[in-house]
């Protein structure tokens, strides 16, 4: 379980979260959304440890984010950020391989490379594994990228995997094919905690929903009870009808056109 308390983040005198709550269960899928500038990465870079609080705790599997040391943290949580630069000429098996430093010392084992090979066939990209990463497409790379944290947690009995704005650069079919890998792994008892820009998408994949607004949570719940014409106003100031997925229990945005002409 992922629970975050109280948590706020200042940086130079300026709030850019306060106190700010919410749970993940194991086996639930949770979306953090809101417009540019709400504070969603910034509150992602607090659950991962690689900023800390100006106050507040995190507790990851009923212990404090502060109290684990790397390599246990390593074991079972994994971080697929926004950035993935990458600087030397890795080759795409070589990266994917990366994910499994925190179970061996000096060298891969068999399983290592087995886990690696999975991985990059979950995604998609085993035909692309001799190629060097950085002669990929974006959304290419975005696959490799998300193999690499699978590898990571794959032995895994539990755990919590960070999703930043997974989707981007990937293609519409990739983009449900991804959110589909990532409801797999809440089934086998993980948590998942992804950054989304598209409501409708969160509508579809997310068990909840963390609606961020200028650093707190404007609203909180499932997407029925979060997505709603009054919050997307608020948080988006865009005027919108909400119609029933003919699907799936959930709703979909459509904005009202004409307040775009408006503007013109």
């Amino acid at each position: 379980m992922l629970e975050v308390r109280n948590i706020s983040y200042q940086i130079r005198g300026q709030k850019l979260l306060n106190n700010v709550s919410f749970q993940a269960k194991p086996g639930e899928l949770l979306a953090i959304v809101g417009a540019n500038g709400a504070g969603k990465s910034t509150l992602l870079k607090l659950c991962t440890r690689e900023i800390k609080p100006s106050g507040g705790t995190v507790n990851l599997l009923g212990k404090n984010l502060e109290g684990y040391a790397e390599k246990e943290l390593a074991l079972f949580r994994a971080v697929m950020p926004q950035q993935n630069a990458v600087v030397f000429p890795f080759l795409v098996s070589e990266l994917v391989l990366m994910g499994r430093y925190p179970h061996f010392d000096f060298y891969p084992s068999e399983h290592d490379y087995q886990v690696a090979e999975l991985a990059l066939k979950k995604v998609g990209m085993w035909e692309f594994a001799s190629r060097v990463f950085n002669t990929l497409s974006g959304g290419e790379q975005q696959r490799v990228q998300l193999a690499r944290v699978l590898a990571q947690i794959w032995d895994a009995s539990e755990g919590i995997l960070f999703l930043d704005e997974p989707i981007t650069g990937l293609d519409l079919l990739h983009q449900h094919q991804l959110l589909e890998i990532a409801r797999e792994f809440t089934q086998k008892g993980f948590c998942v905690v992804v950054i989304l820009h598209d409501l409708n998408l969160a509508a579809q994949y997310a068990d909840q929903i963390v609606m961020l607004r200028a650093g707190h949570i404007e609203a909180i719940g499932t997407p029925q009870e979060v997505i709603t014409v009054d919050t997307i106003q608020r948080v988006f100031n865009l005027a919108v009808w909400l119609v029933s997925h003919p699907e799936l229990d959930c709703p979909m945005i459509v904005p009202q056109q004409h307040q775009f002409s408006e503007h013109n």
